[in-house]
């Protein structure tokens, strides 16, 4: 028996096959490049009719594999927070907004008077903070700049929910998981406030929320039209679309307090599972599933830092991961703020962007390429600093790591801790394929950990030369922004 995993990505949409022992079956994957529409005033969206067709064909190539014959359940991961505006007949009406879209900035103080200047009780109850990349802010800018098509919005859904709804009918429902990315869950509570959502969004939001459901809630049986194209799934259950990185968690092996999860793909997290009486200053709180709350902060900066370099021609030297693994620790004298799409976590300043200090006649690419990539290893420290704990272990996984020794090795001292890479290439279908295991079998989340691909180890002498560039770093920060 097998387990689809559907996992919509930021990048890519793709379809896998996992067996039973939540152990991904060789070749048992269909892909399909994905490309958000970004322009210069912040907009960064997607278009809810490509993703669903990219998705189907993904499905339909994957049950074309010798394995797809007995497919047991379908989980599903998205990226977050994204949020669809449906219109009375359930069809979008509205692009599909993501987390990196930021034209909502404008909007942050006003809701935050509408707080009465302080945002900490609606921090504490939302585990969100007032920002761009969440659905307050960018439903507050939609109904300002674009009344019409507001007017039209009768159901928010997430991409997962739409697609389930596409499938197998019923009511849109979104899971606390993807909901908890959103800014207006009680994420101990476990239901909505419709008070923030009146007050940020406006009178007619709460109205328009779905239903909420956990992760152990599927629905099965296919519409007529989508049993007949997929009989392998006619009567399978499908379950709630979780959020990517909550499910990059359980993938990476991180799902106690003992072990914090580190990702970084186009952009970077840190996370852990972890129950806390307050939601720490800058940090966020989210669910993997009801009674396993996330606790940690994801930078808007991460790969798309590498790719940019290699935009620029900044990092293109065939031997570059030689040269940057000889270079000392701030060799380049540089103070670089890798802000280049925002920032989210720690300080919040939606409108932030990249910035470099120190340039002389001699600098050189290399310079800038291992500034950049060490500023985004000190800017993650800021996130483990809040996280750490006596004995916790960092289970670091994503692309960008895996390629980069060098990096590795970067974060390793910036941290001041081993860093666990993982061998593991799919580290969020994973994530699902487990939690799909646990909830049809009761098979322990802990039962099979991770591969490590190695234990990376930092250097006191190194970390202590990065400690003097990080104080650098948030003095640069805070003439900057305060």
């Amino acid at each position: 028996m097998s387990l689809l995993v559907i996992d919509i990505g930021s990048s890519s949409v793709r379809s896998l096959l996992f067996d039973g022992g939540a152990r991904l079956v060789p070749g048992a994957i269909s892909s399909r490049p994905l490309q958000f529409t970004t322009a210069g005033d912040g907009r960064c969206d997607a278009d809810a009719l490509v993703i669903r067709s990219l998705v189907e064909a993904c499905v339909d190539e994957i049950l074309q594999h010798s394995r797809a014959q007995s497919i047991r359940a379908v989980g599903m991961a998205s990226f977050v927070g994204n949020w669809l505006g449906l219109d009375a007949a359930g069809e979008p009406c509205a692009p599909l907004m993501t987390y990196a879209d930021t034209r909502a900035g404008g909007q942050i103080p006003e809701l935050r008077d509408k707080l009465g200047g302080d945002a900490s009780a609606y921090h504490q109850a939302t585990g969100c903070l007032l920002h761009p990349a969440y659905l307050p802010a960018q439903y507050a800018w939609l109904r300002r700049n674009d009344p019409a098509t507001e007017s039209r919005i009768a159901r928010v859904c997430d991409i997962g929910g739409y697609l389930r709804r596409c499938w197998l009918g019923g009511e849109t429902r979104t899971s606390y998981s993807v909901a908890s990315w959103t800014g207006l869950l009680d994420t101990a509570r476990l239901q909505w406030r419709g008070d923030y959502a009146a007050l940020l969004g406006g009178p007619g939001l709460p109205a328009k929320l779905p239903r909420l459901a956990d992760f152990d809630e599927p629905a099965q049986a296919l519409l007529p039209a989508y049993a007949r194209r997929w009989p392998q799934l006619r009567d399978c259950p499908f379950f709630p679309a979780l959020g990517d990185g909550a499910v990059a968690n359980v993938g990476s092996g991180a799902v106690d307090a003992d072990r914090i999860a580190l990702t970084i793909g186009t952009t970077s997290a840190l996370r852990v599972v972890r129950h806390v009486k307050r939601v720490p200053d800058g940090l966020w709180r989210y669910l993997v599933t009801a009674g396993m709350p996330l606790v940690g902060g994801a930078t808007s900066e991460g790969g798309n830092v590498y790719q940019w370099l290699q935009f620029a021609g900044l990092a293109r030297a065939e031997d570059l991961e030689a040269q940057l693994l000889k270079r000392e620790p701030d060799a380049h004298g540089l103070t670089v703020l890798p802000l280049l799409a925002g920032e989210r976590a720690p300080g919040w300043q939606g409108r932030a962007s990249g910035a470099i200090h120190g340039i002389r006649p001699h600098t050189t690419g290399l310079d800038i390429t291992q500034a950049h990539l060490e500023a985004v290893a000190l800017r993650l420290s800021l996130i483990f600093d809040s996280l750490k704990a006596e004995g916790a272990v960092v289970m670091a996984g994503g692309g960008a790591l895996q390629a980069s020794p060098a990096w590795a090795r970067m974060i390793a001292d910036a941290f001041n801790s081993p860093i666990h890479l993982l061998n593991e290439a799919e580290v969020t279908a994973r994530g699902v394929a487990l939690l799909l295991r646990n909830r049809l079998d009761g098979a322990p989340l802990q039962r099979d950990p991770p591969s490590i691909q190695a234990v990376v180890q930092p250097d006191s002498r190194r970390a202590k030369k990065l400690v003097a560039a990080r104080q650098r770093q948030l003095d640069l920060y805070r003439r900057l922004y305060g």
